[in-house]
């Protein structure tokens, strides 16, 4: 797998949008998240976000909330998705981010985690929880074994403060859509159109804009707005859980493949 950061800039250089699906590890189990993250990949995922089942997802709306929810009922634990990932690095091009809260993070010590991760080939990371004033010692430490850690901006962020972020920012810089969790919406927040100039201008890093987008036309708006890459979530999540694993199966890979074609 190339890095996050490499996979974007190459896609930027040649003007293409980048699509970035989510999907909750071990749900509906973990073989099905593993055969997802293959289907996903051939089907135009760019790179793929992988969450991490947490108990107490502040970030995360009812869709993803419940799919978390219903993983852990299961006993998921994070060594089960490191081991998906492990199951199936060498089959995908699709760099993984892994999505997670920083708590699992401090329980297993900041380097401890990054090393395990960085084994496993995860390449990029996204903790949601995590504000930039504590963000030092992963990013430091991250970048020493080869894990970039991608910040968040908010669409309520001051500029001084959407500066600092896109400076320190590895990967991308996530561009939130809305106020609030992510979960699918109708549409797409406009204050977006007016934010991704005044990213663009801060910093020449991709920009990826996540929360909300649910819909092939989210997904070209985004890109016409300037968006480097969409990322869609609950959506993904949503048809994944419907009918048996293989239902859900087939229905993410045409939902992937319709985003990736309304971006192109």
């Amino acid at each position: 797998m190339l890095s996050v950061s490499d996979r974007l800039q190459t896609l930027k250089s040649q003007s293409q949008c980048a699509l970035i699906p989510f999907i909750t590890a071990g749900d509906p189990d973990l073989e099905t998240t593993a055969k997802a993250l293959r289907i996903l990949d051939r089907a135009g995922a760019d790179i793929i976000e992988l969450g991490v089942p947490y108990s107490d997802p502040l970030a995360d709306g009812p869709t993803i909330h419940a799919a978390a929810t219903r993983a852990l009922r299961r006993g998921v634990k994070l060594e089960d998705v490191l081991g998906v990932v492990e199951s199936v690095r060498d089959e995908i091009t699709a760099p993984i981010v892994l999505f997670t809260y920083y708590n699992p993070i401090l329980y297993r010590g900041i380097e401890p985690f990054l090393q395990r991760i960085a084994q496993a080939g995860v390449k990029g990371l996204v903790v949601p929880d995590l504000p930039l004033e504590e963000a030092e010692a992963l990013l430091t430490k991250g970048k020493e074994v080869g894990i970039e850690l991608t910040l968040l901006v908010a669409p309520t962020s001051p500029q001084e403060r959407i500066e600092a972020i896109a400076k320190q920012s590895q990967g991308f810089v996530y561009l939130v859509s809305v106020t609030g969790v992510t979960g699918a919406r109708t549409e797409v927040a406009s204050r977006v159109k007016d934010l991704l100039p005044r990213l663009h201008k801060t910093t020449d890093k991709a920009i990826g804009v996540g929360f909300g987008i649910s819909q092939p036309e989210h997904a070209k708006q985004m890109k016409e707005w300037g968006a480097d890459a969409v990322i869609v979530g609950s959506a993904v999540v949503k048809l994944l859980a419907q009918g048996t694993p293989e239902e859900g199966l087939k229905a993410i890979e045409a939902f992937c493949q319709s985003l990736k074609a309304a971006i192109q």
